[in-house]
């Protein structure tokens, strides 16, 4: 595999397992020095460290609970520890939860939007603040389900799709300081998140509209992210990709 992040410091948040795991062995695979950001899941996160590290890269691990501000910035100083900066800022970690409306809650709503989109906003803002002069690239990870309509998701998607809306207004934002921002679109992906919020009948359903057939994989969405990450995307900002086999909503 090519070496095309070569001398690159890459970020990812809840990268401890899942489509975060995947993302930061393939961006390392490709040259990347990898934060490997966890909230609770120390042992998996370390895993991952040792995975890396066994297939030749670098990477450590390094504690934060992104749904809460105060931690966000102790995260980009550690990573300036070990590193000296962060270029690529990976935006996965989140949350799902399923609910119908009538059980709507602020606390709900917050267990949510902290996480998924207020926790974006201030970890781009703390990278934004870092970046040198050379610029960088910021991959938020959203999820089809930003557009689709799947009953007791609708604050789920909602974060999608705000997540999406910052994708926009980051990359017209951050385009002087040459940084790129772009949003990956997953749909339904084999993980831990999606089997424990989707009933069986609505992944069937959604195979039997997907193109491919299928239910993607963690690495089927880490390849988009390391082709945003690397210089072949340099000329791509504000856009989003689906990555979904071709899911018909």
């Amino acid at each position: 595999m090519s070496k095309k992040l070569q001398g690159q410091v890459a970020m990812v948040t809840g990268a401890s397992r899942g489509i975060g795991a995947a993302i930061a062995r393939r961006l390392a695979a490709d040259g990347a020095k990898v934060v490997v950001n966890y909230s609770k899941s120390a042992g998996p996160a370390e895993e991952v460290v040792r995975q890396i590290r066994q297939a030749g890269g670098e990477a450590t691990a390094v504690r934060a609970d992104l749904s809460d501000p105060a931690q966000v910035p102790p995260l980009f100083d550690a990573a300036r520890e070990t590193y000296s900066r962060v270029d690529i800022l990976v935006n996965n970690a989140g949350v799902a939860v399923t609910w119908p409306v009538e059980e709507a809650s602020p606390a709900r709503y917050e267990e949510l939007f902290n996480l998924n989109v207020r926790g974006p906003l201030l970890t781009t803002a703390a990278f934004a603040r870092q970046v040198g002069s050379e610029g960088g690239r910021v991959i938020n990870i959203s999820s089809g389900a930003g557009r689709a309509m799947i009953p007791g998701l609708a604050a789920y998607s909602a974060t999608k799709a705000a997540l999406e809306a910052m994708t926009r207004g980051h990359a017209a934002e951050l385009g002087p300081k040459k940084v790129t921002v772009n949003a990956v679109a997953p749909g339904v992906t084999d993980t831990e998140m999606a089997r424990a919020v989707l009933p069986p009948e609505v992944k069937q359903h959604m195979i039997h509209n997907t193109a491919l057939g299928r239910l993607g994989t963690p690495e089927d969405i880490a390849d988009v992210v390391a082709f945003l990450a690397s210089d072949d995307a340099r000329w791509i900002t504000g856009q989003f990709i689906d990555a979904n086999g071709g899911l018909r909503f």
